[in-house]
């Protein structure tokens, strides 16, 4: 795999605009039929309309490599960083950022992706997903749940790339990767949710490290994850070009076979989450006009877009340039860029809840 970040960051520098995005959104090829879509009515071409902007302001910048992120227990923010092997702690308030884990394992430079890739807390503990870094792309190490067990120290708790290359998508789906793209890590009943966004599939993982496949979809993309009750939402990113229309929010219970579509029509979703009052928002990474799997969208188009109830989007802050993950304390959001940069947008509010 082509390496698009090689040589390009250095601690706590901003990394160039310019990088292309390989957000594990790149080879993307599986799945079989399992999505039906409910009745909704989308406005003109793209499925969504634009409310009065809201102003972003720069909390933090100087991350490397951050595609996820949580909120820890005291209410600020943890985002690993792919390059160093770290998860950091960003402070709400100041912005101030310091190392709250080392010693995962790092983005492998031929491969130009992965490492930790996304942090979630459960019962007090942290857990980090870890991509792209087995032996089956070059690497030494266990691609998959690690538990952090000091500031220095960690276990993995599940080995995904293995797994993933004992049970192998359908025969008549193109894989490059058979170990898989993680992306996103949920806190879900006795364990985990993890989306791969290679495979295309969802993975139920128990904290004994036990992995089963959840969902197996079709080339949709699956990327950001958030819960509401016993209900699983997910976003999609959707295949190359990444039109609007493929830009979808779906969700799904566990023992259902079903899988329904909430909403659609904004381009390259990579994230959903629950915001105040149980307003439903998601994170498009913007317009793509690349000539191949793996390019950027194109520069500051991304947006912070809310769900409405008859399944369109109303976008509440554009020129967002790579976002990668979306967070909310109150009402106030941040959002995490592939550019290191952490924004927020304070009062965001909706007059009617999803």
């Amino acid at each position: 795999m082509h390496s698009l970040f090689q040589n390009c960051f250095t601690r706590r520098v901003r990394v160039p605009k310019m990088l292309a995005l390989c957000t594990l959104l790149s080879v993307l090829i599986v799945g079989f039929e399992g999505c039906t879509k409910e009745e909704i009515t989308l406005p003109e071409e793209s499925g969504h309309t634009k409310a009065a902007p809201a102003s972003k302001q720069l909390l933090a910048d100087g991350l490397q490599l951050s595609l996820g992120s949580t909120v820890g227990p005291d209410g600020n923010l943890y985002i690993p960083e792919g390059v160093t092997g770290e998860i950091s702690r960003v402070d709400v308030h100041t912005g101030d950022v310091s190392t709250f884990a080392s010693g995962l394992p790092a983005m492998l430079p031929l491969v130009g992706i992965g490492g930790p890739v996304d942090v979630v807390f459960r019962d007090g503990n942290a857990y980090a997903l870890v991509s792209l870094v087995s032996p089956y792309v070059g690497g030494t190490e266990t691609t998959g749940i690690y538990r952090i067990d000091g500031p220095s120290s960690n276990t993995p708790i599940a080995d995904i790339g293995t797994f993933n290359v004992n049970h192998q998508p359908p025969e008549d789906i193109d894989v490059f990767v058979p170990s898989g793209v993680l992306y996103a890590i949920e806190a879900y009943r006795n364990g985990f949710l993890v989306t791969d966004g290679h495979l295309n599939r969802v993975l139920y993982v128990t904290l004994d490290g036990e992995i089963t496949i959840l969902r197996q979809f079709e080339n949709i993309v699956p990327t950001g994850l958030d819960l509401s009750g016993n209900k699983i939402y997910m976003a999609e990113a959707g295949p190359t070009p990444h039109d609007p229309e493929t830009g979808k929010l779906v969700s799904f219970v566990h023992a259902s076979p079903h899988v329904k579509e909430v909403a659609s029509g904004a381009p390259l979703l990579v994230d959903v989450e629950f915001g105040f009052a149980q307003r439903l928002f998601a994170l498009s990474q913007g317009t793509w006009h690349g000539t191949a799997p793996g390019d950027p969208a194109d520069e500051n188009s991304g947006s912070l877009v809310q769900v409405n109830p008859d399944g369109t989007f109303t976008t509440i802050c554009d020129m967002l340039n790579l976002p990668t993950s979306l967070e909310f304390i109150r009402n106030t959001a941040y959002i995490v860029t592939l550019t290191g940069e952490v924004w927020s947008v304070e009062n965001v509010k909706s007059e009617v809840p999803f």
